[in-house]
């Protein structure tokens, strides 16, 4: 049996003598290697936390020690390492084991904590918990990568804990110099100075700020991160423990993967697999395009150039692009700014990411009227990433934004034209929003109804079908069904959602029933701004709305999640017919 498969807990990781650490290390990654390439997941950061993570359960007592991960897709050698190793064959599968922290798993997972600098703002609290309830044995450590520390939340947490040193806590910096790509801002030139040990006499701004710091201490020596989270513990102040780490470690395709070090990595495909394009290689290659014709077009990323389209127009146009590092909040405004100043900003973030930065949306793009294009890359279901990261919140947000307008193309060529048509808006903020997916098929046009693309033409007035965005394909096969069960069914895709197009609404109007199909949030979504705008018109039509519930979804593929949701062709013509 090998060690790894000896291992129930962390109580067995510290009762392995150091001789043995370095066999179960090797372990790991191989296990990581072999799972994550199978299933798909989080395979760089997690390379280069295997060391770091054996010496926190080495020293702290999880669960009765509370151990906070940022972000969460670093901890799959924290769950080898509490009892889940033998569960990693279904890894991000549809009822297996989660790509994140998930509190129903494990008790040694107490944060769902998936979206970034958040953990630090944990920690303060349950620090200052801890010391009300008079638990006072109990240590609350936050593993922060340096990626995570560019987020204005990290910021505004050391700013309180820094200021209580009677609440000690440890704050473990993982710090391999990149996020998804290489760190950006002035943070990252100061860690690179403090990696360098150049025998200054330089003070980390940790200690300018009260704190005590340790390190740099090399992040792949369990032992001599185990001697400086001893320490840590001991110092009874908040204490910042520097690891110096390398992403991917262990594995020579992502330590020489100079994009992202394989920060993420789907299955690996059979040989025999086609390549297809996705929405964000379509939405790229326009950028590039809309770059070259419109020098006013400037791109903002989150620390995601890459995963969200953008790398090819940053290498393109360099000065015109600008990584503000993991926070959305700060270029939404910032982007406010460079409108304000006569530029034509185009901000890439996750769906999921842009609920993040709600209010600056709202009160410093939308209130002053700013042309500001969001494009909303994994909206809707995103499958394998899990309830963090489905992006079904923004239309329910944006819906509530005056002055937006939002558009969710249904194919290649809407999308093309889409985002053409949203840059050249001057009169405030747009949005697209696409899916984590290869691009659905073409579908053409047979017709038009104000700015509504008609997909199909019914015989009869009967059933008003209204697509939203990449569910055409779905929408049109539910209806073939529809109409072999005796219905009669137009199929409309309004290509712009917000705001409602007038014309559309009055087409409804002859309806007898208008049926609107989204992955999105139920309540709020398109559906239910739809209907509020036939009833306001005096129509008495009836409108069903199918989206997704409003709960958290769980992980699984895209594909299955829809169905399970009746988001496809048959589960659609279904809730038609349930419905009378």
């Amino acid at each position: 049996m090998s060690l790894l498969d000896e291992i129930a807990g962390p109580a067995d990781v510290r009762a392995l003598p150091e001789s043995a650490l370095p066999a179960l290390a090797a372990e790991i990654r191989e296990r990581l290697v072999e799972a994550v390439c199978r299933t798909g997941g989080h395979l760089g950061p997690n390379l280069g936390v295997v060391e770091l993570t054996i010496a926190l359960h080495r020293v702290f007592e999880s669960p009765r020690d509370t151990i906070v991960w940022d972000t969460g897709h670093q901890s799959y050698v924290h769950k080898m390492l509490t009892g889940r190793h033998g569960q990693f064959d279904r890894l991000r599968q549809a009822g297996g084991l989660s790509g994140y922290p998930q509190r129903a798993e494990s008790e040694h997972d107490h944060v769902e904590n998936s979206h970034a600098s958040t953990s630090l703002s944990y920690v303060d609290g349950l620090a200052k918990a801890y010391a009300l309830r008079g638990e006072t044995d109990r240590t609350v450590v936050g593993v922060v990568g340096d990626g995570a520390l560019t987020g204005g939340m990290c910021w505004e947490a050391l700013n309180n804990l820094a200021a209580a040193p009677e609440r000690p806590v440890v704050i473990v910096l993982n710090d391999n110099g990149r996020s998804y790509s290489p760190t950006a801002g002035a943070l990252a030139t100061h860690l690179a100075a403090l990696r360098a040990g150049d025998g200054t006499s330089m003070l980390s701004l940790f200690e300018q700020l009260g704190m005590a710091y340790l390190g740099p201490v090399d992040g792949h020596d369990t032992i001599a991160v185990e001697a400086a989270l001893r320490k840590a513990r001991e110092t009874g102040i908040p204490t910042v423990v520097h690891c110096v780490t390398t992403k991917g470690l262990g594995y020579l395709a992502a330590e020489t993967d100079e994009a992202d070090r394989m920060h993420s990595i789907g299955p690996v495909p059979a040989p025999d697999a086609v390549s297809r394009p996705t929405w964000t290689d379509v939405f790229a290659a326009e950028m590039l395009s809309v770059g070259a014709s419109r020098p006013d077009v400037v791109a903002l990323s989150a620390a995601m150039f890459g995963p969200t389209g953008l790398q090819a127009f940053a290498s393109a146009y360099p000065s015109r692009a600008f990584d503000v590092g993991i926070a959305e909040q700060h270029a939404v405004t910032s982007a406010a700014g460079l409108a304000m100043g006569g530029m034509h900003p185009v901000v890439a973030v996750y769906a999921t990411f842009l609920n993040r930065a709600f209010d600056q949306t709202l009160m410093d793009v939308a209130l002053h009227e700013l042309p500001v294009t969001f494009v909303l890359d994994r909206a809707g279901i995103t499958g394998t990433d899990g309830p963090s990261h489905h992006g079904m919140w923004d239309l329910t947000l944006l819906g509530t934004v005056p002055g937006m307008r939002v558009a969710a193309p249904r194919d290649a060529g809407t999308l093309r034209a889409e985002l053409q048509e949203a840059v050249a808006w001057t009169n405030g903020p747009t949005a697209l929003r696409f899916p984590k997916a290869d691009v659905a098929p073409d579908v053409d046009a047979v017709g038009r109804i104000g700015s509504a693309d008609v997909l199909r033409t019914g015989e009869r007035p009967d059933i008003l079908m209204i697509s939203i965005g990449a569910l055409a394909g779905a929408v049109l096969a539910a209806a073939v069904e529809l109409t072999d069960a005796g219905r009669s069914v137009t199929v409309a895709d309004p290509r712009w959602l917000l705001p409602i197009d007038t014309e559309l609404v009055r087409e409804a109007a002859r309806y007898e029933r208008v049926v609107t199909v989204e992955d999105s949030g139920e309540h709020g979504g398109y559906g239910d701004a739809f209907a509020r705008a036939l009833r306001a018109s005096g129509a008495r039509t009836r409108v069903q709305t199918i989206g997704l519930a409003q709960r958290f979804v769980p992980h699984g593929s895209r594909a299955s999640i829809l169905a399970a949701a009746g988001l496809d062709g048959p589960g659609i013509a279904a809730s038609v017919l349930a419905a009378g």
